[in-house]
């Protein structure tokens, strides 16, 4: 089975996402680079979580491990990192193979196509916490995707993006952002961000919480991956915003 189970996860000429299955075998992707660092509750029983950009499915899973009642997973397959071809980002394929192998079934983790900007209450219902992960930097609209998100969010919506605080390429590149906690954030209209045309906004930490606060979450915290980051991948910073009162 597990023999059955690497030829499989192989046959994919690609992974994003480090996802531990069963017999010791591990998905040969390079994210999360610390799970620890997205602040996500150990502890998540009977909360109904959507997964926005949910990729190969690795919070999608993380969350049914730490006890979710249900799952929703969405992703519109936009984004192809900037060099990979149609053909090597393979839709659910690698999800669905995921899924399998954990075991869960459709009725508790559900996958489906959808752009962030279709999501409504109407068509997947109310949720417990919304995970926003590696994804609002490739929106066109991230402030418009937010409010969609908080309408059907009722505690915790968690972000993680690409952050200005210690590079931007039009001021100078690593070592050479808006750190102080400005609020600003930059629009790539080519592929000005990393070399993906898919990039669009990057924000500064500062930004980052203020747009999850204009999007209606009372209490929010921000926080950056690593202090001084060394290379561009790890020029990243989370946020959570809580509806509690």
């Amino acid at each position: 089975m597990s023999q059955n189970l690497q030829e499989r996860i192989a046959a994919f000429p690609f992974w994003y996402h480090k996802i531990e299955l069963p017999g010791g075998i591990i998905t040969p992707g390079w994210a999360p680079l610390n799970q620890d660092s997205y602040g996500i509750p150990k502890d998540l029983t009977g909360k109904r979580v959507l997964d926005v950009g949910a990729w190969d499915g690795y919070w999608s899973f993380a969350a049914l491990k730490r006890g979710a009642r249900e799952v929703i997973a969405i992703d519109d397959f936009s984004d192809f990192l900037g060099h990979l071809e149609n053909n090597q980002r393979c839709a659910w394929d690698t999800f669905d193979l995921c899924r399998e192998a954990l075991g869960y079934s459709e009725d508790i983790c559900q996958r489906i196509e959808m752009s962030v900007y279709d999501v409504s209450e109407e068509r997947l219902g109310r949720f417990d916490v919304v995970f926003c992960f590696g994804t609002l930097y490739h929106l066109r609209y991230p402030l418009l995707a937010l409010d969609k998100l908080a309408a059907l969010c009722d505690d915790e919506l968690y972000v993680e993006s690409a952050i200005l605080d210690d590079f931007s390429p039009y001021q100078g590149g690593l070592g050479h952002g808006y750190p102080g906690k400005q609020m600003v954030m930059e629009f790539y209209p080519n592929n000005e961000y990393g070399g993906n045309s898919t990039n669009y906004w990057v924000p500064t930490l500062m930004c980052l919480a203020n747009m999850l606060k204009a999007a209606g979450f009372n209490k929010v915290q921000a926080w950056k991956l690593v202090k001084q980051p060394t290379q561009l991948s790890l020029c990243r910073g989370f946020a959570m915003g809580s509806k509690a009162t």
